[in-house]
C-alpha cells in the first residue's frame, strides 16, 4: 500500500478532479469510462479495458496486490485511470511499466500530467530502477508529458499493435532510468530527486 497522501485534488477549467487509489468499488465507473473512449485512445494500454472481462481481471490483480492503480474522478464519474505494472518474479524485477489513460474532456488541462506524475511517484516509492511507458507514435501530447518527466524514446516497435479494424500501429517505448537520474543527483550533491 502506498504512503502517498490521497485523495489528491487537481483543479482545471471545468472545476476539480480527485486522484485516488482504484478499488473494486470503481469497476463499473471505470468500465463506463473505458467504453466512452475511442478505440485509438485505448491503444495507450496493452489490453482493451472496455471489455468487462479484461477490467475484471485488472481489479483482481489490484486486490491481489500485483498492480498499483489510480483513478481520476469527477464526482461519481471516472475521467482517467493509471496503473503501475511490474513482475517481481521476472528477470526484470527492477522495471515497472506506467500505463495512463485520460478522457478527452480533461485533456490539455494538466490532469494527465498530474496523473502521470503520481504514477511516476508510485514507481519511485516502489523502489523501481527503470520505468517504461508505451504509446502509439501519433499520441504526441502524451509523449510530451512523459518526456517532460524525463522519459526518453528507447525503442520503436513497428506495426506492433492492431486496432479493432485490423489496422497496425507503431509503438514508441519511452523509458526513464531512475537509478541513473538518482546517481546524477547525488553526484551533484542535491540529495533529492528533481521534481517533475
Amino acid at each position: 500500500m502506498t504512503r502517498r497522501p490521497y485523495p489528491l485534488r487537481v483543479t482545471h477549467s471545468e472545476g476539480e478532479v480527485e486522484i485516488r487509489p482504484m478499488t473494486a468499488a470503481d469497476e463499473a465507473a471505470v468500465l463506463a469510462f473505458a467504453q466512452r473512449q475511442n478505440a485509438h485512445d485505448l491503444l495507450f494500454l496493452p489490453r482493451d479495458i472496455s471489455a468487462p472481462k479484461v477490467l475484471s481481471a485488472w481489479i483482481k490483480e489490484i486486490e491481489r496486490g500485483g498492480m498499483t492503480s489510480l483513478v481520476v474522478a469527477r464526482g461519481a464519474d471516472v475521467v482517467g485511470c493509471g496503473a503501475l505494472a511490474r513482475d517481481p518474479l521476472s528477470w526484470s524485477p527492477h522495471v515497472g511499466e506506467v500505463r495512463v489513460l485520460v478522457g478527452r474532456e480533461v485533456r490539455g488541462e494538466g490532469v494527465g500530467r498530474a496523473l502521470s506524475q503520481e504514477m511516476f511517484a508510485l514507481a519511485l516509492e516502489a523502489g523501481l530502477e527503470k520505468i517504461v511507458a508505451q504509446m502509439t507514435v501519433d499520441q504526441v501530447g502524451a509523449i510530451g508529458v512523459f518526456e517532460g518527466l524525463g522519459f526518453r524514446a528507447e525503442a520503436l516497435l513497428r506495426e506492433h499493435v492492431k486496432d479493432r479494424e485490423g489496422r497496425r500501429h507503431d509503438i514508441v517505448v519511452l523509458a526513464h532510468d531512475v537509478a541513473e537520474a538518482l546517481a546524477r543527483v547525488q553526484a551533484y550533491g542535491l540529495g533529492a530527486v528533481p521534481s517533475a
